[in-house]
């Protein structure tokens, strides 16, 4: 197996566990990249909202009924397919910035905060709820961050097969087989469109 295939981390990462490990960059999280690096990253959390996105999603959901903050992160995130989840960091401040606006109350219910619209809120959140960012993620990009997320996990299912049962020969194989296709997955982002 040539080491020049990996990045610096990887092989650093590769040498810090137990050859019973392998390949410890498959496990939980499945690494840095689209699939892993935690929760809320890659396609969970893959459509970045814009500031306004949140802003408007939060209004248009509060059209609705009152909600807790992660209320409406589980919402948005059930609405898109999993497409679009966004993060405490985004959704709490902006809450905040439109409860200082005047557009939005807050009352302690359960130990958390539950956010209802004002009358001034009410009015602006109308517009919103008559084009939430959420419908302009379409049921075809729902369908194909479905299917890109089973190759993955079908991909990471046959990495453990061959980490726990396979040769040393047939893991620096697959390993040469990941690299190539690291390889092919940039080099169609780099085409052109």
């Amino acid at each position: 197996m040539r080491s020049s295939h990996f990045t610096h981390d990887e092989r650093d990462h590769g040498r810090r566990h137990a050859h019973g490990d392998w390949p410890p960059f498959f496990g939980p999280g499945f690494g840095r990249g689209p699939w892993g690096g935690g929760r809320g990253r890659g396609f969970r959390g893959g459509r970045r909202g814009r500031r306004g996105d949140v802003r408007t999603a939060l209004l248009a959901l509060l059209s609705e009924r009152p909600m807790h903050g992660y209320e409406m992160i589980q919402e948005l995130d059930e609405r898109t397919g999993g497409i679009w989840r966004p993060s405490p960091g985004s959704v709490y401040p902006t809450l905040q910035m439109l409860e200082d606006e005047g557009l939005v109350a807050s009352t302690q219910s359960e130990g958390r905060k539950l956010f209802t619209l004002t009358d001034e809120g009410a009015t602006v959140a109308a517009t919103a709820a008559e084009n939430p960012p959420w419908a302009n993620i379409a049921d075809e990009t729902v369908a194909e961050a479905h299917d890109v997320r089973a190759a993955a996990f079908g991909l990471i299912n046959a990495l453990r097969e061959v980490g726990s049962q396979g040769s040393d020969d047939q893991r620096a194989r697959a390993l040469e087989v990941l690299a190539e296709a690291r390889r092919k997955l940039y080099a169609i982002l780099a085409e052109e469109s």
